[in-house]
């Protein structure tokens, strides 16, 4: 969410932020909150104005009752009855007026980066780097799911039957392997410095339109029924949450962090083929790096967090590059934002595996996460967050990149201690 002082001294920049966002649906929304914002103040200087009468006149009440003036005092006190009733119309008023601006501009799209690539959706992100040889081996790569039945790892049948479409059984090498690449991920993170953390798995209502968009909810949140809680989709949703209302010493900051949990989401709209098996699922879990930080810190965090995702797949001999995400393709809340795509020896083309996002003040502003400055200074901090790893993804071009032709999976030396010191899964 923008600060409404800047939509209101800058309502073009705005507008053409949502042109560049392809959402020219919500132009008129721009000069609509401008005109409720307007009225709101309007209708809080008046009730201002009638409470400083108030307390004027209640002065005068009792200077002419001590004078004897009883009619005149009457007359006074019926005028502030007069007055507290049109008060009371006035403060309903500027509180409906106030709430119609904040729905507004929670729909209204955060001011992008400079940098961001203007595109309308996901097939105009723009290739940034690679990192490692994509290889093709000379020997057939199965579909991931039959690499793991081969091993007798998952068990997408029974849990059909007991969940539905979307869920799916981890057992024996492949399970392990799953914990032990969420371990070593873990792990890597404490190593640069990063406070490791298990966060609360459900959050209130409050938290959910305070970490994202109204569409972002809509396509992914689970909703606690009869209860004020929704399943988190992310464990940055309930780390970010953490400091709502709170005002953070200036010295504390930066705050790293890397959390582990469950996530689960709807995932409307997915469909095709590499929807099969455990690409696109209902529940997952996921080791997550997060970054709160003052303002100007920002962009030297950003750089930071997507970098350490890609030295940690290339830690497991899986060759990515990163992908500028452009405008259209960015959530609401974002500034700027990075994926990481992982090579697919069987598809021959890359997978999104984690995406590195910068949301600027938005989150904060949202929550009211302040800073207060050694100069006494009160501010917005930023928030950032970032994937680590989240299997099942991380698995598929986990197995695809160490295959070999006789159906052994290599195991590579930084993980080799978290399966048992096996060099390979047979």
């Amino acid at each position: 969410m923008i600060d409404i002082r800047f939509l209101r001294e800058n309502p073009e920049v705005v507008k053409q932020n949502i042109r560049n966002k392809f959402q020219d649906r919500k132009l008129p929304l721009v000069d609509e909150v401008i005109d409720l914002d307007a009225q709101a103040r309007a209708t809080q200087q008046e009730a201002d104005t009638l409470r400083s009468n108030r307390n004027k006149i209640s002065k005068e009440i009792g200077a002419l009752m001590k004078q004897g003036k009883k009619e005149e005092a009457m007359a006074l006190k019926e005028q502030v009855a007069r007055d507290a009733e049109h008060l009371k119309e006035l403060e309903e008023q500027e509180a409906d007026l106030q709430e119609r601006v904040k729905k507004i501009m929670m729909t209204i799209p955060n001011i992008i980066d400079p940098s961001v690539p203007i595109g309308k959706d996901d097939s105009e992100n723009v290739e940034v780097e690679r990192f490692g040889e994509p290889v093709t081996p000379d020997f057939e790569i199965p579909y991931h799911t039959e690499i793991m039945e081969k091993f007798n790892g998952i068990d997408l049948d029974a849990a059909r039957k007991v969940a539905g479409n979307g869920f799916y059984y981890l057992q024996g090498d492949i399970a392990r392997l799953h914990s032990a690449v969420t371990a070593y991920a873990r792990d890597f993170m404490i190593d640069k410095g990063f406070t490791y953390c298990i966060p609360p798995f459900m959050i209130r209502s409050n938290v959910v339109t305070g970490v994202m968009s109204f569409d972002e909810m809509d396509a992914m949140m689970y909703k606690i029924e009869g209860e004020d809680l929704y399943l988190i989709g992310t464990s940055e949703h309930s780390m970010i949450g953490r400091f709502i209302d709170e005002m953070i010493p200036e010295e504390e900051l930066p705050k790293t962090m890397t959390s582990y949990s469950p996530c689960f989401r709807k995932e409307k709209g997915a469909h095709g083929i590499e929807e099969r098996g455990v690409y696109r699922i209902h529940q997952f879990e996921k080791q997550e790096m997060i970054v709160v930080c003052k303002p100007e810190e920002s962009p030297m965090w950003f750089e930071k967090l997507w970098q350490y995702t890609v030295e940690l797949f290339r830690s497991m001999d899986i060759p990515v590059r990163t992908l500028e995400c452009c405008s259209g393709d960015l959530a609401d809340l974002k500034v700027k934002s990075i994926d990481v795509e992982a090579w697919s020896p069987r598809q021959q083309k890359y997978f999104e595996v984690g995406s590195c996002s910068n949301l600027g003040d938005a989150q904060a502003r949202r929550l009211r996460i302040r800073v207060k400055g050694e100069d006494g200074s009160k501010y917005f901090a930023h928030t950032l967050n970032n994937t680590v790893v989240a299997p099942p993804r991380m698995l598929i071009a986990f197995l695809e990149n160490n295959l070999n032709a006789d159906g052994t999976v290599n195991i590579p030396k930084a993980l080799q201690p978290y399966m048992g010191g096996k060099t390979k899964i047979e």
